[in-house]
Formats: C-alpha cells, sequence, structure tokens
C-alpha cells in the first residue's frame, strides 16, 4: 500500500508535514502483469577421485526431462479449453502471445488427459458423498462425439455437480454409471419413464416442465381443468418459497390434495372419450396430449405435489438443465469431440470446476490443486 502525503495547505500554503492526518481516501488501481517465468536447475555432476566414477545429483520430481512447463501455464491453458470453449489453434496464439513459444496441440491436449487422470478419485469421492445427499437432480443431452450422438447424464445435489458420458440414454446408461440404482433418496426429474422405473427411491416432477404442458394445452384446447391446474401449481409453488421451513403444513397439504384431486376430476368430466379399439385391430389408441398429460398428473400425483411437504425438493429441476446447458454451448462452438477419450475428460473436469465454482474456488486456483495432487 502506497500513501500519498500531503506537504503543504493548498490555500495559504502553510507546512502540514508534521500535522497529524485525520482521515483517508482509497483509490484502487487492478492490472494484470504478463511476465514469463523461467526457471533453469543444473545438477552437479562429479567424478569420484578414489573410484572415478561418475555421480549425477537428482531433479525434483516436477522436473522429469529436459523441458516442463508448470502447473500455472497448465491451469492456464486448461481453462480455455475446458471453461470458456476455445478451438486448441486459437488457445495455441494465446499461449505464444505469453511465453513467446509455440506449444503443441499435443501438448495441450496431454495437460488435459493429465487433469482428467488426476481427478478420478476425486470423482469417486464425489459420488459418495453425493449418495448421502436427501435429493439429487438428475438430466440428460446428447453429444455428439466421432460424428455419433451420445449422451452426456447430469447428477447435482447442493455443491457437487457429477456428469457422464454413455452411448445410451435410457436404463442402460444409468446402471453403468450406477447412482440412481445405490441412492436412496428423492430424485428430481422430467418424468421420464427410465427414472420413474427405480421405485426404491422417491421422485420429485420437475413443475417448470409441467406448467409448459399446461400452457400447451390451454393455448391448444381451451381446457379449464388446465387453466386451473397452471393456476394452482404456481400459487403453491409460491406458497411453499414464501414460508419459513418452505413446505406446508400438513393441513395445508390436506386441503391442497383436495383441490389437486376435485380439478382432474372435472377434468376427466371435460376430456373427450377414449373409444375402445373396433373388432380386429390391435395396438393402443392414440391419446391426446392433453389426455397424456391429465393421467400423468393422476398417476404421479404425489411426485407432483413432493415439493410442497419435502423441503429438500425443488418446484423445478433447473439446477441439472442449468448444469448442462455450458454442455450445449460447447457443441455448438467446436461441433463434436473427436475421440471419446477427450469427451469423457470434459465431463470430467467440467464436473469438477463446476462443484469447485459452487464452493466459490476460482477455476484456475482448482485446477492447480488437482494438478498438484491436493484436491479438496
Amino acid at each position: 500500500m502506497t500513501i500519498s502525503q500531503v506537504s503543504e495547505c493548498q490555500v495559504c500554503g502553510e507546512d502540514l508535514s508534521k500535522v497529524k492526518c485525520n482521515n483517508y481516501e482509497r483509490r484502487t488501481k487492478i492490472d494484470i502483469v504478463f511476465e514469463k517465468v523461467v526457471e533453469h536447475v543444473d545438477a552437479e555432476i562429479k567424478n569420484c577421485p578414489n573410484c572415478y566414477s561418475t555421480t549425477k545429483s537428482e531433479f525434483r520430481p516436477d522436473m522429469p526431462g529436459p523441458l516442463q512447463y508448470g502447473n500455472g501455464l497448465k491451469a492456464y491453458v486448461i481453462n480455455l479449453l475446458i471453461s470458456q470453449m476455445i478451438s486448441l489453434h486459437r488457445v495455441q496464439k494465446m499461449v505464444k502471445t505469453i511465453i513467446g513459444e509455440v506449444i503443441s496441440q499435443a501438448s495441450l491436449l496431454k495437460f488435459v488427459l493429465r487433469l482428467h487422470e488426476s481427478l478420478a478419485e476425486w470423482e469417486s469421492n464425489a459420488i459418495q458423498t453425493l449418495l448421502t445427499r436427501p435429493s439429487m437432480h438428475v438430466d440428460e443431452t446428447s453429444q455428439r462425439v466421432d460424428k455419433k450422438n451420445q449422451w452426456i447424464h447430469v447428477y447435482s445435489s447442493g455443491d457437487v455437480t457429477l456428469k457422464f458420458l454413455h452411448p445410451k440414454r435410457g436404463t442402460e446408461a444409468i446402471e453403468a454409471i450406477h447412482i440412481i440404482p445405490a441412492y436412496q433418496g428423492t430424485i428430481i426429474h422430467d418424468c421420464w419413464a427410465s427414472y420413474l422405473a427405480y421405485e426404491h427411491c422417491g421422485h420429485g416432477l420437475c413443475g417448470s416442465h409441467l406448467l409448459r404442458e399446461l400452457t400447451f394445452v390451454i393455448e391448444s384446447n381451451g381446457y379449464a381443468w388446465a387453466k386451473n391446474m397452471k393456476r394452482l401449481l404456481k400459487e403453491i409453488c409460491q406458497k411453499v418459497s414464501k414460508s419459513k421451513k418452505k413446505k406446508l403444513s400438513s393441513k395445508t397439504y390436506t386441503n391442497l390434495q383436495k383441490r389437486y384431486r376435485n380439478i382432474l376430476s372435472r377434468g376427466g368430466a371435460e376430456l373427450p372419450v377414449i373409444l375402445s379399439n373396433p373388432k380386429g385391430k390391435r395396438g393402443k389408441i392414440a391419446k391426446s396430449d392433453a389426455h397424456n398429460l391429465w393421467e400423468r398428473l393422476k398417476e404421479y400425483e404425489t411426485a407432483v405435489l413432493l415439493f410442497a411437504r419435502d423441503a429438500n425438493v425443488s418446484f423445478t429441476n433447473n439446477r441439472a438443465e442449468r448444469d448442462l446447458r455450458m454442455s450445449k454451448v460447447k457443441q455448438k462452438v467446436s461441433g463434436c469431440f473427436r475421440t471419446e477419450i477427450y469427451a469423457k475428460a470434459y465431463c470430467r473436469i467440467s464436473s469438477y470446476l463446476q462443484t469447485m465454482n459452487n464452493k466459490g474456488i476460482n477455476p484456475l486456483i482448482a485446477i492447480q490443486m488437482a494438478l498438484a495432487g491436493k484436491v479438496c
């Protein structure tokens, strides 16, 4: 800190150098120093006067070869590639402006793979942490890998975010990742059948998805029951968010159930009757979107209203969708991943960086911690 001293009065010119200061006004300047730091280590080589053998001292563990790059530079490169989603060619140019040398694309990708391997233990510990949480947000989205569609599955709770790549979207992928099959809490999702198949855990349905579907039914058919249901869900969501306990009392929840079921009863009378199949024809009769939504609201009443009686369950699944959003941005920027290993590396590293960001840790610091084996 530098102090700008007052030496004389600006009005009368009186000497103020020995007058005590009674206050300060502070101004701040923030800057970045672009400086290349080069460290040379020379290992001594000596000849023994007794046996005439040659002995060389050992280098530090972080200097295994004639030339290596420090964790600060690696963290800068990985942050640009993973978090900022900048292309390899542009990262090469940006690094050259700082160190004056071109690092090959193969070396840049090795930085990514080294961090990917360093985070294997962190990922295992994060899975165990996730399994202890009372509720968990889950979702999935497609990702192009080697010109083919694969799927990124996300699992989020609290400050932990985990993403996994798998060629499949449904039960096969869920079983392979093996988080939901081992989970005993409540999963919050968008009413996908593959999630609902796991009956050993609780289910909370995303209210945002339901509101969007209700809006579509209202605009398409103008059903009164859909308007009333949309109004009810929004009203209850506001009550829960304003309550101190983030849930309804038993009496209020019982009244909510009555209103909910009453709306669906009236909706059943409002919807057209589903005719049976003509003789000789097989298969299910096609139902309208409105009828399918009505049946889903009726069948999964407990999951739809779970947010109103469990403070750990949120009204929406927006958390999982936010965690997946940057994956879609990555696909728009780069098109696809050329190989599966780098797609998996992206999932693990971005999971780690999002988790560290939730804890308030700078991504550059977080990457250097992981490379040094000091993951928290």
